[in-house]
């Protein structure tokens, strides 16, 4: 592309905005050296790479990638044998370890919700970093300092002790009251990065030591004193000797990151990939934009921008639309002077580059832009005296380069065409220049006020007409893009709005022909009616939105109200799975009680009262269930009228069945084996001839083909059926009658219960666990606790809040998690969820 042509259309400044929202200087620069390409698969790859991004970012999930320091310089440092990284240096490269880990786990963690093909693709393009992450951060922390390593530890504690003998040292003096007339200041400075008395001048014969300084005045010098010196040249030894360690420590590492070099160079274009096209995404969300649809050879549609708005002009830019028609290839816009024809030229030329670069464009969805191998223009003024080039010789030096160089695939931009010369042989040369790119089926956009190239446009097929919408009434330009409407100039209206005088304005019109004032008028004619046709197209546009956005809300509803009985459902059954598991441990609590030693009158109520209670909670669902059935049977019934008086036909609706309690029995089943011993079941024998009815000893089958015998009416419509040592309390219309009384036995008198929730809450694992103010033991049982429900109720993660404080609360819990079986994993938080006063907690 021609570098001249995209600074005129201010692509580099576009560019280099979107740079702006790289997080590191290397995918900035990685962007800023990225020019427009000509292959349609690269295009789109760039393009949806940046799509996901978008779509990643709309989810609301944290930020995917870290910015880092630049570390492509410093590989050379790493090969270089001898050679040792700065501590900065080390700290750029755990930076860009940590950036790739963390777009893997963010990629990793949403690539199937989001659909993320492209990012998936590349980012199992990364090499592992782990072994070289362990070098990195175990010579540094993360924030980049270095570590309290076993080499350093000691020699620092030197230095500390060094510094605290000087200090007491410098005390001594400054605190002496002997010394209060010697010293200048009680308080020690620094000279050579040693610690000096200021004593007066006069007096320094009273404190023996050398002299470091004298000040300007000659009234003080500096003096450190003969005890402090040893000291200090000790410290400067030991500092001295810690630098050696760090170096030594620094080239080491700087020599174990040899082999991951290779690493550094396969990671590092993906990670550029990474940060350019998600600075794309956010620059397109920042600006509201949209990712153009291609256009293909095989099924090529005309190219079009939509509600198009240059990135440039801010708030203030007017939306315009630019069609072009199938076999129209020239786009001549007309119209008057600061009417846009220029930024619209600009702007699809823009777009079209921004598009190819992988970038989203300022414009509504349904954009499509073709490819253009070629860019060329003549825009403005190129006039030059150092060449002797007059404005008409700069043009046709530009068009003549376009002309030359232009093809199939080539974008020409032509603004004012023909002017800067004679109109009439200005304008033989501008339908001359058409004419040729035509044959070469160029895609051109031409600006002019020649009146004879609208006629052109109207002629020749492969032309369109435009103009720039003109407000008569206020005399300015409205900037909107009329497409297949000539436009005037207006000069007439623009001069006398200007402050011409009236009868130059006036002279100026009579030396019009009337022949150019018809054509006028015609035009005018043409730019009301496409006024009409717009407004009842928007009109039409408007309605099509509203019937459109009631449909969606429409299925929105019902998709809500699809969630909502799914929710119920999940609801209903968690409720009846709650209530057979918390029943089942009471009644196996109370088999193994009556087990163990004898029967008391303790035991006996204590039996009654659960069999009583179970008893109530059963009928109370029951009525409930049985309440709201009724409600939706009545309902349905009546919505089932209101369609057969609306439609005058019958209704096929059937109600839903729910779940009955004796299809719950599988759940009950086990608890036989807890009784006096299992039953042996028979199938139920050939049914007699005379018809079956409810009655106690009549054998049943339940919903789930257990078979039982009933017992007794326990009220309306209800039946106590004993299943094998199991007794139950289930609905008649849910029991098929097998065989009369006389076939059946009935079986040894056992402990029975109804289907429903226990009276209480059924206690639950929470998400956080407070353990602040407790003591030791009793933090301990709680978590012991927490821990045991989260298993019952497959709950496998929650969180520990113990605070920091002195540390004795944290290190129990460490403690009994690091030998708890039932504990697969656990950490602290991180520093903006609690840090080290919170721990994440993962069962097995």
């Amino acid at each position: 592309m021609n570098e001249k042509t995209l600074k005129e259309i201010d692509y580099f400044r576009i560019r280099e905005e979107v740079a702006g929202f790289c997080l590191s200087e290397e995918g900035k620069k990685s962007l800023l050296e990225r020019n427009p390409l000509t292959k349609l698969q690269e295009i789109e790859y760039l393009k949806n790479a940046s799509r996901e991004w978008t779509s990643y970012l709309s989810s609301g999930a944290s930020n995917p990638l870290n910015g880092w320091e630049s570390v492509g310089p410093l590989q050379k440092i790493i090969k270089t044998t001898g050679m040792a990284l700065s501590l900065e240096q080390v700290k750029a490269l755990g930076q860009f370890c940590l950036a790739q880990k963390k777009v893997k786990e963010s990629i990793a963690l949403h690539q199937t919700e989001l659909n993320l093909k492209v990012l998936t693709e590349k980012v199992e393009q990364l090499p592992d970093f782990s072994e070289t992450e362990k070098l990195i951060f175990r010579i540094i922390t993360p924030d980049g300092e270095l570590r309290d390593l076993p080499e350093i530890v000691e020699i620092r504690k030197q230095i500390a002790n060094l510094n605290n003998k000087i200090k007491t040292i410098m005390q001594k003096f400054t605190s002496d009251q002997k010394l209060s007339g010697v010293l200048e200041s009680n308080i020690p400075v620094l000279r050579n990065g040693r610690q000096v008395l200021a004593v007066k001048s006069n007096q320094q014969n009273r404190i023996s030591g050398i002299i470091h300084e004298v000040s300007q005045s000659a009234q003080t010098v500096y003096i450190e004193p003969e005890e402090a010196v040893r000291c200090s040249n000790e410290l400067i030894q030991k500092e001295n000797e810690l630098i050696y360690i760090i170096n030594k420590i620094l080239a080491e590492l700087t020599l174990s990151l040899q082999p991951s070099i290779p690493l550094f160079n396969q990671a590092l274009p993906i990670m550029c990939f990474f940060d350019t096209t998600l600075a794309a995404a956010r620059w397109g969300n920042a600006n509201n934009c949209c990712y153009a649809l291609p256009i293909y050879d095989k099924n090529p549609e005309p190219p079009l921008l939509y509600q198009a708005r240059h990135p440039l002009l801010g708030e203030k830019a007017v939306p315009i639309d630019i069609r072009f028609m199938e076999g129209k290839r020239v786009l001549i816009i007309t119209g008057p002077n600061t009417g846009g024809k220029t930024v619209t030229l600009k702007t699809f030329a823009l777009f079209s580059m921004l598009n190819q670069t992988g970038l989203p464009v300022p414009a509504g969805e349904g954009t499509r832009l073709p490819i253009f191998k070629n860019l060329f223009a003549d825009i403005g003024d190129d006039q030059s005296l150092d060449q002797n080039l007059s404005t008409f010789s700069g043009h046709m030096k530009n068009i003549a380069e376009a002309v030359n160089g232009a093809g199939k695939e080539s974008l020409v931009l032509l603004d004012e065409l023909g002017s800067g010369t004679d109109p009439q042989e200005g304008t033989a040369i501008s339908m001359a220049v058409l004419d040729e790119l035509i044959k070469k089926e160029s895609f051109v956009l031409v600006t002019t006020h020649q009146g004879i190239l609208k006629n052109y446009g109207y002629t020749n097929p492969s032309c369109i007409n435009a103009s720039v919408e003109f407000d008569q009434a206020s005399l300015s330009p409205s900037y909107h893009l009329l497409m297949g409407v000539p436009g005037e100039s207006h000069a007439l209206d623009i001069a006398s709005h200007s402050g011409l005088p009236k009868n130059i304005v006036k002279n100026a019109r009579d030396y019009i022909a009337t022949e150019q004032a018809d054509v006028s008028a015609l035009i005018r004619g043409l730019n009301r009616k496409h006024v009409e046709l717009n407004k009842v197209q928007k009109l039409a546009e408007q309605k099509s939105k509203e019937t459109q956005e009631k449909s969606d809300k429409l299925k929105q509803k019902e998709l809500e109200l699809r969630r909502k009985e799914n929710e119920l459902k999940k609801g209903k059954q968690q409720e009846l799975n709650d209530f057979l598991i918390h029943s089942r441990r009471q009644l196996e609590n109370l088999v193994r009680t009556l087990k163990e030693g004898e029967i008391t009158r303790e035991k006996t109520l204590a039996v009654k009262q659960f069999i009583s209670d179970l008893t109530k909670d059963t009928e109370r669902l029951e009525q409930k269930t049985e309440i709201e059935e009724e409600k939706l049977v009545r309902a349905e019934e009546e919505f089932e009228k209101e369609l057969k008086t609306r439609k005058n036909q019958p209704s096929n609706k059937k109600t839903k069945k729910k779940m009955s309690n004796a299809e719950a029995l599988k759940y009950a089943t086990p608890m036989e084996n807890m009784g006096a011993g299992s039953n042996n079941q028979k199938k139920s024998a050939t049914l007699e001839s005379k018809p079956l009815i409810f009655e106690p000893g009549a054998k049943v089958l339940a919903g789930n083909n257990s078979e039982g015998i009933l017992i007794d009416d326990a009220r309306k419509g209800l039946w106590n059926v004993q299943f094998g040592s199991v007794k139950m309390t289930v609905k008649q219309k849910d029991l098929k009658l097998v065989s009369s009384p006389e076939d059946s036995i009935l079986a040894t008198p056992s402990i029975s219960y109804d289907l429903s929730t226990s009276g209480g809450e059924v206690e639950r694992p929470v998400f956080e666990l407070r353990l602040l103010g407790m003591r030791g033991e009793e933090a301990i049982k709680a978590l012991e606790h927490q821990i045991d429900l989260a298993a019952l109720n497959n709950f496998p993660h929650f969180s520990v809040i113990h605070g920091k404080g002195d540390g004795i609360l944290q290190q129990l819990v460490k403690d009994y998690l690091s030998h708890s079986p039932m504990v697969k994993d656990f950490s602290f938080a991180p520093a903006e969820d609690g840090g080290a006063g919170k721990t994440y907690v993962t069962l097995k």
